[in-house]
């Protein structure tokens, strides 16, 4: 009788609880052998950012929360290109039907390891349909060509609308050489939340203590893939662009011959090498005006810039100004 009374009372009308209205959106990662980690791992910093400002009470919002999940052929153990291991689960115990927000597909190797492997490409064609947005990470375009999903080259149908979001993302001052994966994520958070809190995410993720004047608008024609040869071989440049620099060397950074890199570079970054190089130099030059009292010609040479007299020609053409002038106007006014 006593558990009677008791089975009775505990089937009577539950306490309110109130549920959880926040739409879960499902970020799938999914990677193959020879991945480039640093893009797959800046994708995972951007959502997981959004989630924990989210739970502090910094974004108000009970719209939205990112569930982002790290997936590969059969799970387990995948190697990067920089044989880092990350831990991934299986694409078959994600049904068709757990439909993605976005989905990050990553691959190493030209493609080849993803290609290869009958599981994942059967996945993918059944995934990438269903999915809003479908970006690529490094050659994992390569891989969603061969599945036949979207045109990499002209940037069509990569989801729905995947091609407007990354177009109207207008960046936030980065080198040219990560713009493709960090900014679709950056893409999609804007979309979700605006602009404003995508550029907090930008600023947590990947802090600028210094917007470059010319690198960013280089990138503007620069097409919406970049392989991670050219980036290499960009950041290199950027590294080494106060000395002098012959165009093999960075060739060799890349791997390629020099007529291919030049031709590669021109391609993805929609510059050639030496106009890369350029705008890495003018940076440099007008972090120097501003940031030391440098004679303008010391400042040209320590730039690989030759002299001052070719400065102030650069000036002019870029800048309309003289380096002079351009010293004077970043520079506070003093009130002595």
């Amino acid at each position: 009788m006593e558990s009677f009374v008791e089975a009775r009372h505990n089937s009577a009308v539950p306490p309110l609880v109130l549920p959880d209205v926040r739409a879960v959106r499902n970020i799938g990662v999914v990677l193959s052998s020879g991945f480039a980690l640093p893009e797959a791992a800046s994708i995972l910093e951007i959502f997981e950012s959004v989630n924990a400002l989210i739970d502090s009470g910094a974004i108000p919002s009970d719209r939205i929360h990112y569930n982002v999940c790290l997936l590969s052929a059969g799970g387990g153990r995948v190697a990067s290109s920089s044989s880092v291991f990350v831990w991934t689960e299986s694409v078959e115990a994600r049904r068709c039907t757990d439909n993605f927000h976005a989905l990050f597909i990553g691959a190493g190797e030209g493609g080849r390891n993803g290609v290869r492997d009958e599981r994942l490409t059967t996945w993918l064609r059944r995934a990438c349909p269903r999915s809003a947005l479908v970006f690529p990470i490094g050659d994992g375009r390569l891989l969603l060509e061969a599945i036949g999903f979207g045109n990499a080259a002209s940037g069509q149908r990569f989801g729905e609308h995947a091609r407007e979001i990354s177009k109207n993302w207008p960046g936030v001052g980065f080198s040219t050489v990560s713009v493709s994966p960090f900014r679709n994520a950056l893409a999609v958070v804007q979309e979700d939340f605006g602009a404003e809190i995508a550029r907090q995410i930008a600023d947590r993720v990947a802090p600028q203590p210094q917007q470059k004047r010319f690198t960013p608008t280089i990138g503007e024609n620069a097409s919406a893939y970049v392989s991670e040869q050219i980036r290499a071989s960009a950041k290199w440049l950027e590294a080494n662009g106060d000395r002098e620099i012959a165009i093999d060397e960075a060739a060799q950074v890349a791997a390629m011959s020099e007529r291919n890199f030049l031709r590669r570079f021109k391609i993805e970054m929609g510059v050639t090498p030496s106009e890369y190089l350029l705008s890495v130099r003018l940076d440099m030059c007008c972090r120097l005006l501003v940031e030391t009292n440098l004679p303008i010609d010391k400042i040209a040479r320590r730039c690989g810039l030759g002299g001052g007299g070719w400065l102030a020609k650069l000036f002019r053409k870029h800048l309309a100004t003289t380096p002079t002038e351009y010293r004077a106007s970043k520079r506070p006014i003093s009130t002595s």
